[in-house]
């Protein structure tokens, strides 16, 4: 070749020479940690944490309709226990308020009769939940 420009020689496709000194083969030899596979652990923890709270949230709102229904059904016994107690209707305050509380899935656990028609009744649900047994509270009676 006459003129030209020098032979780039073997290495690059781009016609650049490689080099192989000393610096580039302790770069190749150096160990460094490396960080491969930190995503997925990552992914996994974050949502072990997502399914842990959805858990929590979901126990919480199992235990708020556990509340509610026993409360409802306190109120339930409570107005059918008072109406007995006023006499609109025939037998004994407590046995109502125990029927009533049964029909609405709890179990009486205290009837108290407080002169002038005012009955409190306390219940407590047959469903039990992880979180324990729910319970209720109702006073009922004639208007004042």
């Amino acid at each position: 070749m006459t003129g030209g420009s020098p032979d780039p020689g073997p290495g690059h496709p781009d016609g650049h020479r490689v080099r192989n000194t000393a610096r580039h083969r302790d770069r190749q030899i150096t160990w460094r940690p490396s960080e491969r596979g930190s995503g997925t652990i990552l992914a996994a923890g974050l949502g072990l944490l997502v399914i842990s709270l959805l858990t929590a949230a979901l126990l919480l709102a199992q235990a708020g309709v556990h509340a509610q229904r026993a409360a409802a059904a306190a109120d339930l016994a409570a107005l059918a226990a008072a109406d007995v107690a006023r006499g609109l209707k025939p037998g004994d305050p407590c046995t109502v308020a125990a029927e009533t509380a049964r029909q609405n899935n709890a179990s009486l656990t205290s009837c108290l009769l407080a002169g002038g028609g005012i009955v409190e009744v306390r219940t407590r649900l047959m469903q039990g939940s992880f979180l324990g047994s729910a319970t209720g509270r109702s006073r009922a009676g004639p208007p004042p």
